[in-house]
């Protein structure tokens, strides 16, 4: 992994936010920081998915240096012919009708699946970037900011994306806090409000 590859993150200090960028770039910021306050409590967070991680625990050269990756005195040889596709065969369960349809269309089976496939992915990206950033900013919320009196009336502006009380309750909250749950949960805030779930109690 390229260290253009490398996940986007952010550490705190309590509610400090103490470092962001690349993983190099928050070690690196780090490092100048522990110089400073050695007895720090830093948590690292993922920006794409919310999650805390160990960034200084875990060595750059297993990122930017590409030991993970296969010894050179033990790489397989190039074989000549056509490339692989990064094609993966598993195992799928279909009706018999489905199969019948797949198998009229050009190129087969797995062409027609893939192409499919594609379709959805692309008519589905919005709602699965919204889902994904409400779910990482979830996970932040959760670590940072879980104790608060009003964390119930955070989350459930954030699922229902009613983004007017999301900026009211998010108010309360340190400001480097609120302002990097906001930034996570940005990329969901140009799709709709989710309706109120119906009340079961009137059924």
């Amino acid at each position: 992994m390229t260290v253009s590859e490398e996940k986007q993150c952010t550490a705190f200090e309590g509610s400090k936010l103490v470092a962001q960028g690349n993983q190099g770039e928050a070690r690196e910021a780090l490092k100048k920081y522990r110089a400073l306050h050695p007895e720090a409590s830093i948590l690292v967070f993922d920006d794409q998915t919310g999650e805390d991680f160990d960034l200084e625990g875990s060595p750059v050269s297993g990122y930017a240096s590409g030991l993970a990756s296969e010894p050179a005195s033990e790489a397989k040889p190039a074989r000549a012919g056509r490339p692989k596709l990064g094609v993966v065969a598993r195992e799928i369960t279909l009706l018999p009708r489905h199969w019948e349809w797949l198998e009229t269309q050009p190129g087969g089976a797995s062409v027609a699946l893939r192409k499919l496939v594609e379709a959805a992915r692309k008519q589905q990206a919005p709602e699965d970037r919204a889902r994904q950033a409400t779910e990482a900013a979830y996970r932040f919320l959760s670590v940072m900011s879980a104790h608060v009196p009003n964390f119930e009336d955070i989350a459930r502006a954030l699922f229902r994306r009613d983004w007017p009380q999301f900026d009211r309750s998010t108010q309360s909250l340190p400001l480097d806090v609120r302002e990097h749950l906001r930034r996570l949960a940005l990329p969901a805030q140009s799709t709709l409000a989710r309706p109120e779930p119906p009340d079961s109690a009137e059924h």
